[in-house]
């Protein structure tokens, strides 16, 4: 149901050149700075320095990029320590439990509906941060950058990982992007191919790479004897 009301959104996006600029998009979207400082061999109208002339540097087009990677490692590291805390807290409890069993959460006094609005809003802020590195990156954006295709990837990657374990999700996220890749050369074979493997991978291991570990309480050997004595 989300990946088609997603679909829907994306096809009403499409229509609406007023907002999105219809399939022309958005373009010109300016380049990521560093407070500022532009990551280009001269300064744009109304600018103020570039990054090569503030710290004396010899201008190199690799450094908008590899400020950009270092971005998205900053960004990647605060979302798993927000995504950590949050699992800690009353409302990651709440999330565990409507996973589990929804109808012991709403036995338990707890609301499903708010738990997923809650859950969607946050996993949509997310996806908001990633959309404006995208943006920036390319330097265009329209709905056709967001296609059904890629909503089916990114929920095989979390299948593929395992629901409850961010670093399988990551490791999933790299084997996948690195496979299709690689199947490029396939053409249209190369979706068929990734398909048939996500269906191995549910038959030989459901639970993804590294399923969620949960804790077990064990009683030992001499603890019961002395018990039963």
């Amino acid at each position: 149901m989300t990946l088609g009301f997603g679909e829907i959104v994306r096809i009403l996006l499409l229509n609406n050149t007023e907002i999105t600029g219809g399939p022309n998009g958005i373009s010109q979207i300016p380049k990521p700075t560093l407070f500022g400082l532009e990551f280009s061999r001269n300064t744009r109208e109304g600018g103020w320095d570039t990054f090569s002339n503030f710290f004396g540097v010899k201008y190199d087009p690799s450094d908008r990029v590899i400020f950009l990677y270092l971005v998205v490692l900053l960004l990647v590291v605060l979302s798993l320590f927000v995504i950590n805390r949050l699992l800690r807290m009353p409302l990651g409890r709440a999330w565990e439990a409507l996973r589990e069993d929804e109808i012991a959460c709403r036995s338990l006094g707890l609301s499903p509906t708010r738990i997923k609005l809650t859950a969607f809003t946050i996993s949509a802020a997310f996806a908001g941060f990633a959309g404006t590195l995208f943006a920036a990156r390319q330097g265009f954006v329209s709905p056709e950058s967001f296609t059904f295709a890629e909503s089916a990837f990114v929920l095989a990657i979390v299948v593929l990982g395992g629901m409850g374990s961010q670093f399988a999700v990551i490791l999933a996220a790299v084997l996948l992007v690195v496979s299709r890749e690689l199947m490029r050369d396939f053409n249209e074979y190369s979706m068929l191919m990734l398909g048939g493997l996500m269906v191995l991978m549910m038959i030989w291991r459901p639970q993804g790479l590294l399923p969620m570990t949960r804790p077990q309480l064990k009683l030992k050997s001499g603890q019961a004897k002395g018990e039963q004595a």
